[in-house]
């Protein structure tokens, strides 16, 4: 594989005409979809449309793009339900489109997620190809398309808006666009509290250039020193392609820079200048840190007042000793036995593959945004339910699963997609149809 970090970003067009075939393959997934779920509602007596844009979630967002903030259910058991629990840019994208268009607030929550997906589909191709080439950028989206609750990225729930801004956030990090990754990540941290995973890929990306450039004045100042190591750092540079810019080069065996550069494969995104990368960290935590610090002040909390809103709804983080005691409990009869093994085997598997991710040399931005989304997914106490969804913003898991798809002959490859496609166009909509998501 060619090395990251002596790569040119590939311009816009080109990118988009590459990207086509993935696109296509993904929206004929989706058609699919939609389509297996309309025939299985309307055979049920009930609305697609209401299923995808008019349920759980969907209703607490079109409801603050209706009315804004303040709502709040309070339950029998002193639980309280507020929707400052949803962060805004969903709503915001629904107010702005039921506003210029005649759509209602849930149906344009149905096309933003539409169109969200489409973007997320483009993004997580273009990550992919980046760091493993085209065909392994479409396998990607394929299998992204076709994960057992993939129908999620139909409905008006924010989790294709922020894949989509997550992918194109840790895209440009990994093309040295720094001022876009970090109003991507800003916008993400807009769209769920997971945006936290963005902000630390762009900041850990961010800080590593710096690092980088300190090693490389460290290996200039060296180079310049008389005797001939000097002569032999000169050489072992031009040899290795350290040279084709000062802030890339190597420094000395064992150094900061060859450590990391081996370790993350990220590219060479000191060639941006320093007040670039800068505005690109401070962009990045606003969205976030922003809404959050806006809901303390709403609720006279402080800046931990979002995390009494998320109390109210039982949603915490307790390092996964809820999910875990939720395992173990379905050891206690067989039929539940096998569920509870089903969970154990589930979560071994994201394990391997991000310990797969890890030793195939992902760049260290994926590992750290797949990494925080991992442990703040399964590591929360909110409904067990939900975690599925929640973890399918983790998308670079997918590229071990896409290597592996890309290396058989492109019929074998159509065959096992198209297969997983019907399969979980038939789970979708058995799934909607009856418990749903949270």
């Amino acid at each position: 594989m060619t090395d990251l970090a002596t790569r040119a970003a590939p311009a816009r067009d080109t990118l988009l005409r590459r990207a086509a075939p993935a696109l296509l393959g993904y929206a004929a997934v989706r058609f699919l979809g939609l389509l297996v779920l309309a025939a299985w509602s309307a055979a049920r007596g009930k609305s697609a449309l209401t299923l995808l844009g008019a349920r759980w979630d969907s209703l607490w967002y079109s409801r603050v793009a209706e009315l804004g903030y303040g709502y709040e259910v309070r339950l029998p058991n002193g639980d309280v339900h507020s929707n400052l629990a949803f962060f805004p840019l969903l709503p915001w994208l629904e107010r702005l489109l039921h506003t210029v268009t005649p759509l209602s607030y849930a149906h344009a929550g149905l096309v933003v997620a539409l169109l969200a997906s489409l973007a997320a589909a483009g993004g997580i191709f273009a990550v992919a190809e980046w760091v493993y080439g085209p065909r392994v950028g479409v396998c990607a989206v394929l299998l992204w398309a076709v994960l057992p609750v993939g129908i999620v990225q139909s409905m008006a729930y924010s989790e294709s808006l922020f894949t989509a801004l997550a992918a194109w956030s840790l895209y440009a990090v990994l093309t040295g666009r720094w001022v876009g990754a970090g109003v991507a990540a800003a916008l993400a941290g807009l769209t769920r509290p997971v945006g936290l995973a963005v902000v630390a890929a762009v900041w850990v990306a961010g800080v590593l250039t710096f690092l980088r450039e300190r090693g490389a004045r460290d290996a200039r100042e060296g180079d310049r020193a008389p005797g001939p190591a000097a002569g032999v750092r000169a050489e072992r540079i031009a040899r290795t392609g350290g040279a084709h810019d000062p802030s890339c080069a190597p420094s000395t065996p064992g150094g900061v820079h060859d450590a990391m550069r081996a370790l993350s494969r990220t590219p060479c995104a000191p060639c941006a200048p320093a007040w670039r990368r800068v505005l690109g960290l401070l962009l990045a935590p606003l969205g976030a840190a922003g809404y959050v610090l806006w809901v303390g002040h709403r609720t006279g909390r402080g800046p931990l007042g979002y995390l009494d809103v998320q109390a109210g709804w039982r949603n915490g983080f307790d390092g996964g000793y809820a999910f875990a005691r939720f395992v173990a409990d379905k050891f206690t009869s067989f039929p539940s036995a096998l569920a509870g093994a089903g969970l154990i085997i589930g979560v071994a598997l994201l394990i391997m593959l991000y310990v797969t991710g890890v030793r195939q040399r992902q760049p260290l931005p994926l590992l750290v945004y797949t990494g925080v989304v991992l442990a703040l997914a399964l590591c929360a106490s909110s409904y067990f339910g939900s975690k599925p969804r929640l973890l399918m913003p983790a998308f670079p898991l997918l590229f071990p699963l896409a290597r592996a798809l890309a290396r058989p002959r492109t019929s074998r490859s159509v065959l096992v997609t198209a297969g997983l496609a019907v399969a979980t166009a038939v789970y979708g909509a058995f799934w909607l149809n009856g418990s749903g998501p949270p």
